[in-house]
């Protein structure tokens, strides 16, 4: 039996999650082919419990901005060289950047000086397809460009753009599809969670990141505590028609419950301190993060990953992102600018959920736009359509395998001057063209009662 070695570089508790996906796929397809794997990553307890070899965890070192970003250089700095040194001892047959643009950007540019024999993939790239500054962005895509062999794209206008920067591509849809597959039930979840079917349940997703508990959980947790005092004793949501009556009355009526998932064990006597100190009537939850998103009828979220496995259960979300003064203010001064920034919105460049930016992520905003999903049966179901539309744009399930089979045939192949000309299990990005005409798949989620 062949043995491979693959290393992988991602950070951050979305990247930990992605990577474990990938190993799952690589193991099956490495089976399937008659290799024998061994990966060897930066990345966390997921990746880990999927079979990789940690050089050192990285789910906790990830922040958005330039101040935020100060406390976790020294720990990024640490763990690369600790990485580059394992690297040049032990050339893999394959290294595989996911996520995590600014240590990838390194590991990456080290691979294509150091070894350039190495095949170099990067699966979840960049956002750069979205962003506009007047030299930041153009910079890291041409450094991408020259130190990857394939790049699998999440996206189709990803794809586009990095083929139209001299790239090889192949459009692979998003590895979410398939997670989602075995994602509960909204009845499955409530049970799970002990949430009766009449219970209002709103899902608060505050942090995975340390500086979010600083500059979003306190203004999420006073909307929620605002949004509780408007709902106690004053509205019931009706299951079946998702209508909410007027029910002050009402011998049925139960609070509304906030329900947290934990994202990290490290954050919990933050998220409690702030549960009490609002006095919020909400539950924390570990390692049941895909049953609190299904269970909820709405969820108040940061911008993220957790944006799209909403989108993908059907569930209402109102998304907010914050970041220290001094940082927009430099992000402003340097021409940053981002038409969304939230996944659900910029799969179909036009606002499907509402978001809240900086200045406009208030409590007394957030409040209003949760009570509007609550109550206006018109704007749920745009919403709902919406998510609809979305889900035609993130490809058919079996992602993960596309993903891990492209990976697998190119470690397996000698190291070419030339990148590879095509993708083999992929959409190139003249294929995308037919994608394009033609919707791909139904949404295969179950959908609400009565929606």
């Amino acid at each position: 039996m062949t043995l491979k070695t693959i290393f992988i570089s991602t950070g951050e508790v979305s990247g930990d999650l992605q990577g474990a996906l990938l190993i799952d796929a690589l193991k099956r397809q490495a089976e399937a082919l008659g290799v024998e794997l061994k990966i060897v990553a930066l990345g966390g307890s997921r990746m880990a419990e999927a079979g990789a070899t940690l050089l050192g965890d990285t789910t906790s070192i990830g922040s958005v901005g330039l101040l935020e970003s100060l406390p976790f250089v020294l720990p990024t700095l640490q763990i690369q060289r600790r990485a580059k040194q394992y690297l040049r001892q032990h050339p893999p047959d394959l290294v595989l950047l996911i996520d995590y643009m600014g240590p990838n950007l390194s590991i990456g540019s080290f691979i294509r000086r150091q070894l350039p024999q190495v095949p170099a993939v990067y699966y979840i790239a960049p956002q750069d397809w979205v962003w506009s500054a007047s030299s930041i962005v153009p910079r890291n895509t041409m450094t991408l460009v020259e130190m990857t062999d394939q790049i699998l794209a999440i996206f189709p206008e990803e794809a586009r753009y990095f083929e139209k920067k001299g790239a090889s591509v192949s459009w692979i849809g998003h590895p979410l599809v398939d997670r989602m597959q075995s994602s509960p039930t909204r009845e499955e979840a409530r049970a799970a969670l002990g949430i009766a079917p009449e219970q209002i349940a709103i899902a608060l997703v505050p942090a995975s990141r340390r500086q979010e508990l600083k500059y979003m959980m306190p203004i999420v947790f006073e909307a929620a505590q605002q949004l509780q005092a408007k709902l106690e004793g004053n509205w019931e949501l009706g299951i079946g028609n998702w209508e909410l009556e007027n029910s002050a009355a009402s011998t049925n009526y139960q609070a509304p419950l906030f329900w947290i998932p934990l994202s990290l064990e490290a954050y919990r006597p933050a998220i409690e301190a702030a549960i009490q100190h609002y006095g919020l009537n909400a539950t924390l939850v570990a390692g049941k993060t895909q049953e609190v998103l299904a269970a909820a009828d709405l969820a108040i979220t940061k911008s993220g990953t957790v944006n799209l496995e909403l989108a993908l259960l059907n569930v209402p979300q109102v998304v907010l992102y914050r970041v220290s003064r001094l940082t927009y203010s430099i992000g402003r001064l340097l021409k940053f600018s981002i038409p969304f920034m939230s996944p659900p919105n910029l799969v179909v460049m036009r606002p499907i959920v509402p978001e809240l930016l900086q200045e406009q992520a208030t409590p007394e905003n957030l409040v209003k736009e949760a009570l509007e999903l609550l109550l206006n049966s018109e704007k749920r179901q745009q919403t709902l359509l919406g998510y609809q539309e979305m889900r035609q744009l993130l490809g058919e399930v079996g992602v993960c395998d596309r993903a891990a089979r492209e990976i697998l045939q190119l470690a397996d192949s000698k190291k070419q001057k030339q990148k590879l000309s095509s993708p083999s299990f992929g959409y190139s990005v003249s294929q995308l063209r037919e994608v394009d005409q033609n919707n791909l798949t139904p949404n295969p989620f179950p959908t609400r009662e009565g929606e």
